[in-house]
């Protein structure tokens, strides 16, 4: 496992878009597809606190924040980091976390692309008023992913009957 945000990106990889709090199944869906497709796993958190200024023709993005205080950003980041080292352990698969900044379909998008992603991984959205119009002004994710680039994209449900430890289609 690697967990260094500026690590480079293995190439052919599943990856996973990963929020704080999101239930462990989605990367757990993730990761089960990253074994079945012998390829590594990665774990990328999106900090939309964050928006990217320009980049330099070797690839190093530079960001600036939209709030002065970025540690919300980087406390997140270790959050996400931790859930996914828990919730991958004793799983037998390759994996990293990376850190990306700006809108999440178009950040996930550009890493796909330059990564040459097998598989995009993202969960649906949480209920509540607040997600509601947050989806309202700024779409879904996995909706707008599926309109602006050409990767299959798997959609893992947040609320389900199943239980958050169990999967969804067992081996067998």
């Amino acid at each position: 496992m690697s967990d260094d945000a500026t690590a480079p990106v293995p190439t052919h990889a599943v990856i996973v878009g990963a929020i704080p709090d999101q239930p462990a199944r989605v990367v757990r869906e993730a990761a089960r597809y990253a074994k079945l497709m012998d390829a590594p796993l990665v774990i990328a958190y999106v900090d939309v606190t964050r928006f990217v200024t320009y980049e330099d023709p070797d690839g190093y993005v530079h960001t600036a924040p939209i709030d002065l205080d970025v540690s919300p950003g980087e406390s997140q980041f270790a959050a996400v980091r931790d859930a996914a080292a828990e919730a991958l352990s004793g799983i037998t698969v390759t994996w990293s976390a990376t850190s990306l900044v700006g809108d999440p379909a178009m950040a996930l998008k550009h890493l796909a692309e330059q990564s040459d992603a097998r598989l995009l991984v993202v969960g649906t959205r949480r209920r509540g008023f607040g997600e509601t119009i947050r989806e309202f002004f700024t779409g879904s994710v996995a909706a707008r992913l599926a309109h602006r680039q050409s990767r299959p994209i798997l959609v893992v449900p947040l609320e389900s009957p199943a239980a958050d430890d169990e999967e969804l289609w067992p081996e067998g």
